[in-house]
């Protein structure tokens, strides 16, 4: 049995983090500031979350589950390019109170066509906790894509790019109006 066990826990290990499955290692939110996360994404009434490189679903389920309890529509989309992370946040999503509103996506975050996502809602946030080298690139994608959205990332500021409001938590949540 160990001899399955072993070499199944190293391939999951590899999965996850090797750059040839996905450029952004997974790395799980700090959950002393999952309500802060919650707090910065300001959901309105039939608006919409992208959670983009979603990894476990943390801050879409916690998020969901907010909206529900404060009877919000908001939509919620998580998209994330490992597979094993998909299945995993399906498994959540199918016990979620507002798994109705709950999209989950499987692909490359930049090869994803926001605009017909977004075009039936007028409030837009992207959050965003994923690699720094890869932040600054994915906000301008979002604005060069004049995708009329408010970006919350997590953890790591957008370099050259002045944040409307910074919230200090045990790591710090930048918010970028449009």
């Amino acid at each position: 049995m160990a001899y399955i066990i072993f070499p199944l826990i190293i391939l999951i290990f590899f999965y996850f983090f090797s750059s040839k499955v996905s450029p952004i290692p997974y790395f799980p939110t700090n959950k002393a500031d999952l309500d802060k996360i919650v707090k910065a994404l300001d959901m309105k009434k039939d608006g919409v979350i992208l959670d983009l490189g979603a990894g476990d679903g943390t801050v879409i389920f916690a998020a969901a589950k907010k909206a529900y309890q404060d009877n919000l529509n908001t939509q919620f989309f998580a998209i994330d390019v490992n597979p094993i992370l998909i299945a995993y946040m399906w498994l959540r999503r199918l016990f979620h109170p507002n798994k109705a509103n709950i999209n989950l996506i499987l692909g490359d975050m930049f090869k994803v066509d926001y605009a017909t996502i977004l075009k039936k809602y007028s409030q837009r946030v992207f959050y965003i906790y994923i690699s720094p080298w890869f932040t600054e690139a994915t906000a301008h994608m979002i604005n060069d894509q004049k995708l009329d959205a408010t970006i919350v990332s997590y953890f790591y500021p957008v370099e050259n790019k002045k944040e409307d409001l910074k919230i200090t938590g045990v790591h710090d949540i930048y918010i970028y109006k449009s």
